[in-house]
């Protein structure tokens, strides 16, 4: 498995591609491609890996992925049970500043969506206040054509341009694509991780798959991800741990904390509130308050 250069297919007569999707799970393979995509997630749940960086994403829910950032919606186990019938849907749209839309982000207008773009090429969730009038965009940019169509994109940019207090997916801006060889470690690293989160987890293990000694793969793994391999795999768990405190798929925070592959519930604990800011405990009072409003 390698981060794979993903070629998205542009009809000779549109610069804006939009798909829509219904499958059985999100393609499975870390990749990433020249165009900035933004997904609207209809229906699924799991784990996004974008760069350096992983989140818990669910129904509803719109992402906004940077050119060449590595990325992969990575549904959850229960899709691939053998008697599932769950499916996701996605509706996404790609386009490419620096491609058949070059001349239109280079007028003086756009200058400011243009920075916006290329300032935010790691990444971000649309903020839920907004997520009404970015479905209506984007609902309404797959069911046009033309001049029209163009004219509902532009204004869907100029409104994106325009959200504070955005987070970044990912830490580190892929300015330039990985090449080959460096993609398919990383990727083999991410593959391992998140196949074996919950079970006791080395560094030798790891390091193997990088076919590096623990020693050389620390000093590369913190080179390309700018974070430890304890801490990222500190957040792969706490990740899951939220998934499940927040699905009510566990019988005892402590099961939570064991089948992410923690333990002992002191440490999970711990290492819970220093990656999300609180408490097991708080995080699930303050999910179930949040459903009640």
């Amino acid at each position: 498995m390698k981060v794979l250069p993903f070629t998205i297919p542009v009809p000779h007569d549109k610069t804006i591609i939009v798909q829509s999707e219904i499958l059985p799970n999100f393609y499975p393979h870390l990749h990433r491609h020249a165009e900035v995509q933004i997904t609207w997630i209809k229906e699924g749940q799991g784990t996004l890996i974008a760069g350096n960086s992983m989140h818990p994403f669910n129904n509803g829910e719109i992402y906004v992925l940077g050119k060449n950032l590595p990325h992969l919606f990575k549904s959850g186990p229960e899709y691939f049970d053998d008697d599932s019938n769950l499916t996701v849907e996605t509706l996404t749209i790609f386009f490419d500043p620096e491609g058949k839309m070059s001349a239109l982000f280079s007028l003086p207008e756009m200058k400011v969506v243009q920075s916006f773009f290329e300032h935010w090429q790691c990444g971000f969730k649309i903020p839920k206040t907004v997520h009404s009038v970015f479905t209506t965009l984007i609902d309404k940019v797959e069911h046009t054509k033309g001049a029209y169509q163009m004219s509902v994109f532009i204004k869907m940019l100029h409104l994106i341009s325009k959200i504070e207090g955005l987070q970044p997916l990912s830490s580190i801006n892929y300015t330039q694509p990985l090449t080959d060889p460096e993609g398919m470690r990383i990727a083999l690293v991410y593959n391992y991780i998140m196949h074996n989160f919950n079970k006791a987890l080395t560094l030798e293990d790891v390091a193997q798959q990088a076919h590096l000694t623990p020693n050389a793969f620390c000093r590369y793994f913190k080179k390309h991800t700018r974070t430890t391999f304890t801490a990222f795999v500190n957040k792969v768990r706490v990740n899951q741990a939220c998934k499940l405190l927040m699905d009510g798929d566990y019988n005892s925070i402590a099961d939570v904390a064991y089948s992410c592959g923690f333990t002992s519930l002191t440490n999970f604990n711990y290492v819970f509130k220093n990656v999300s800011g609180k408490s097991p405990r708080t995080y699930l009072h303050d999910y179930e308050r949040e459903l009640k409003t």
